[in-house]
């Protein structure tokens, strides 16, 4: 700033005299040498103290997003899930990967009903569990004001298909499913169920797991959200044509306005959301794990594409379609599913936690039993019919399975899969292995339920295989089909 004051003045009319100019210079120098250390000096300490409080900021979002994330999955687990902690800590949080989590200081009050977890004192996280609703992280809230869900209705268990002899050549694929061949890509299988023409071929847990065991579906709860819009988009309470009812978007300026519920189903809504989970601030984890209202923070997002033009899977598109499924149900969401799907089916295991502001977390937190989701699976086999009962429109069924406008690869319908998705299609080149019918509901860690119509066939397959290469969905299958072809049961 002085060098510019006194190039500015060399310049005005005085300087034509020689004498004025030699002290110009005199005191430029001076002046120069005096200020121009210090200032340097300011600067970079200015800038050292931003940096610093940059990195303090974004160390705090870190540790606010990796202690939310163990405090969470740990009360799940074990609340929901009936884990022990230790076992969950031990084995689950470092499958998966994170600098963040190998630091993470973690305490579970089985009396409290709590999870809490923090990383070098930062980021306290806590975690309150509450039968029939599952776990809930607390962010800007305190435990006492996580809202409270109108609670679940009683079931009854109904029978499951009855146990058939597993054919020969399918147990050598299922006990290949459990094996660990490559100890640097482990699979992590915990739960696997072959139904075939109302019979269950295989049925089989990995030790410490049984048919009790409740397990998070991860993103094949998307499907059961889009199931629960299928009920009430049958019972006139909701239209997929129909701007998609978020608040946010109301202005008929917003160009948000014109986003419909289809859109919406078929990952086709042009909203800019990162889904990366590589990146520990990307929307999806900062959404899920940074705060309290899942729904709100992907209704901000702002338009990338137009509408329906574009296929990009956003786990932010569900959290909204969540919201509008816990609007449009009336009497409470846990009530709503209940009543509509988990009891009709006989999914007594089933639940959906919400997020702190009382919001369904229908895109990532349905947990059920392993044969309960085979139970949902069969609703789509049999086109939406249960013991007689119609729960869902066949045409609701065929719309779930029909390609997108936008997915330019047939790969993805409303909701469901169409094509086994990387990175569980490990060789991406490769022909199609499977039926041309067959779909998919699909979760993070190589969650499935796979329903081939055309073979009478549901197959779930649960567990926890995080690295690439560890699980190969589409082989798997193929291997399935082969052996029931060997065995003369297709």
């Amino acid at each position: 700033y002085l060098q510019r004051v006194l190039k500015e003045t060399s310049h005005t009319r005085v300087s034509r005299y020689p004498w004025i100019n030699e002290c110009q210079s005199s005191l430029r120098g001076k002046l120069t040498s005096l200020f121009m250390p210090r200032i340097a000096s300011y600067l970079l300490f200015s800038a050292l103290l931003g940096l610093l409080a940059l990195a303090g900021y974004e160390g705090q979002r870190l540790a606010g997003v990796g202690s939310g994330f163990a405090a969470k999955y740990l009360c799940s687990e074990v609340f929901v899930g009936g884990r022990d902690a230790d076992a969950v800590a031990r084995v689950d949080l470092p499958a998966f990967r994170s600098v963040i989590l190998e630091w993470v200081d973690w305490r579970v009050d089985p009396e409290g009903g709590t999870a809490s977890a923090r990383i070098f004192g930062l980021g306290q996280r806590q975690a309150v569990y509450r039968p029939g609703l599952g776990c809930t992280l607390v962010i800007d809230s305190a435990p006492a004001d996580v809202p409270h869900a109108v609670p679940a209705i009683s079931q009854q268990s109904q029978a499951f298909p009855p146990a058939a002899p597993t054919p020969p050549d399918l147990a050598k694929v299922i006990d290949e499913a459990f094996a660990e061949p490559d100890p640097g890509h482990p699979r992590r299988t915990r739960a696997l169920i072959v139904i075939q023409r109302g019979r269950t071929l295989a049925e089989r847990y990995a030790p410490g797991y049984s048919e009790r065991s409740r397990f998070m579906g991860w993103s094949m709860s998307k499907s059961v959200m889009s199931t629960l819009v299928g009920v009430l988009v049958a019972q006139g309470r909701l239209a997929l044509e129909a701007p998609a009812p978020v608040p946010e978007w109301a202005g008929s300026d917003d160009p948000r306005h014109a986003i419909t519920l289809d859109q919406m189903l078929r990952m086709s809504t042009g909203l800019d959301f990162d889904e990366n989970y590589d990146d520990p601030l990307s929307d999806v984890v900062w959404m899920l794990y940074g705060t309290g209202d899942g729904a709100a923070f992907a209704a901000g997002k702002p338009l990338m594409q137009a509408p329906g033009t574009v296929f990009r899977y956003s786990t932010g598109t569900t959290a909204l379609l969540s919201r509008i499924v816990a609007g449009a149900a009336g009497d409470g969401y846990p009530l709503f599913a209940q009543r509509a799907l988990f009891a009709p089916l006989g999914m007594t295991g089933a639940l959906i936690e919400p997020d702190a502001a009382g919001t369904p977390m229908g895109a990532c937190c349905v947990w059920a039993t392993a044969r309960d989701w085979a139970r949902f699976g069969l609703l789509y086999l049999n086109e939406g019919l249960w013991r007689g009962q119609r729960i869902l429109p066949a045409d609701w069924i065929r719309y779930s399975r029909t390609p997108g406008p936008a997915a330019k690869q047939a790969q993805y319908g409303a909701h469901f899969w169409l094509k086994v998705p990387p990175p569980y299609r490990i060789e991406p080149g490769r022909p199609q292995l499977l039926p041309a019918d067959a779909y998919h509901a699909v979760g993070h860690g190589a969650q499935f339920i796979t329903v081939v119509p055309s073979h009478d066939l549901v197959v779930v397959r649960l567990g926890l295989a995080l690295d690439p290469a560890a699980w190969d969905h589409e082989a798997f299958m193929h291997e399935v089909l082969a052996a029931l072809d060997q065995n003369g049961t297709q």
